[in-house]
């Protein structure tokens, strides 16, 4: 029942984004947008993708399986698009993993956690440079920078560091026990967890070698470097100029906004995000809110009814292997 308050929440800010603008002249202003350069972004976006399934193949050990790659990060793309800051991403891309891959769930978990890692030193980074380069906003992308730097922390501790991670988990087992679960359910969980993160932590560790993460930062940077072209392309698709460095800063505050929102997916919180941010540089809000709206469909929609057509048609083979994860913690011996 949450989780439908929360998508109504999402359709309640996109409706007052539309009402605040007039649904009439936003829709004026799309008509008047170059279509080739709308289709040109959603190309790039998929190359986005494209980079990011290179990544997690590269992590796991398997650069060259571009088909399988690809239809698993989409996957877990569509899954945390749906799901508030994210969350089911890195859990559906490990099970899917799981059966496209065939690779371990811990293998998986742990590719999954080590890109969020590489994410946030990208978007950190990129903000604290962008902020010393346009001073108009260098607060508030500082403070956006250090959010993400706490975050990337955060990830660090629970994916390269196992007396870490397994005291944060123990923290949450102990209020397990205040649920209306069974004993015996929560101690089979809490033995499959533990060894699922001493597996993952140990993966971790035997990929984390300098050569390795160099290339995983470089894919990284890429990937964002790329959604920052794509934006900018789509200015261009409505002949507004705009300096990329603001781009940049925009874009990058815009996706914490929406993490922060724990919106699924940043639904609503990233499009009125992303108008009020063009309003600082001078956009006006009937033009910002349409590029806010046509950017998203450009990425967030398209990926989503494509990890959507992936994930129908490979529902079963992944609804097995968390069917068989909830058996084993009922029967633990299986």
């Amino acid at each position: 029942m949450k989780r439908h308050y929360v998508f109504l929440v999402s359709v309640l800010l996109l409706v007052l984004l539309v009402i605040w603008i007039g649904p009439q002249k936003m829709w004026d202003v799309i008509k008047t947008a170059n279509i080739w350069l709308i289709l040109l972004a959603v190309f790039i976006h998929l190359f986005v993708v494209w980079i990011r399934s290179l990544r997690w193949g590269f992590i796991i050990n398997q650069p060259w399986e571009f088909k399988k790659n690809f239809i698993v990060k989409t996957i877990g793309l569509f899954a945390g698009n749906i799901t508030p800051v994210r969350t089911g991403g890195e859990v559906l891309t490990a099970v899917a993993g799981k059966k496209i891959n065939q690779i371990t769930l811990s293998e998986g978990l742990s590719a999954g956690l080590t890109e969020r890692f590489f994410d946030g030193v990208i978007v950190s980074s990129l903000l604290v440079i962008c902020a010393f380069l346009l001073p108009k906003v260098r607060l508030i992308a500082i403070l956006g920078g250090l959010v993400s730097f706490g975050l990337l922390i955060i990830v660090y501790l629970i994916n390269w560091r196992e007396d870490t991670s397994l005291w944060i988990y123990n923290r949450v087992h102990s209020i397990l026990r205040f649920l209306p679960i069974s004993e015996e359910l929560v101690e089979n969980f809490y033995h499959k967890f533990t060894q699922g993160l001493k597996g993952m932590v140990e993966y971790t560790k035997s990929f984390s070698s300098f050569t390795n993460l160099l290339i995983v930062f470089l894919l990284s940077a890429g990937s964002w470097i790329f959604e920052c072209v794509r934006l900018y392309v789509v200015f261009m698709a409505f002949d507004v100029q705009i300096n990329f460095v603001a781009i940049i800063i925009i874009f990058l505050l815009a996706n914490i906004i929406g993490m922060v929102s724990a919106l699924p997916g940043g639904i609503g919180s990233i499009e009125l995000s992303l108008t009020g941010l063009f309003l600082l540089f001078g956009v006006p809000s009937i033009v910002g809110g349409s590029i806010a709206m046509v950017d998203r469909l450009a990425s967030f929609w398209v990926v989503t009814a494509l990890g959507l057509i992936f994930s129908t048609y490979y529902a079963r083979d992944i609804l097995e292997e968390i069917k068989r994860y909830a058996i084993g913690l009922k029967n633990p011996e299986k």
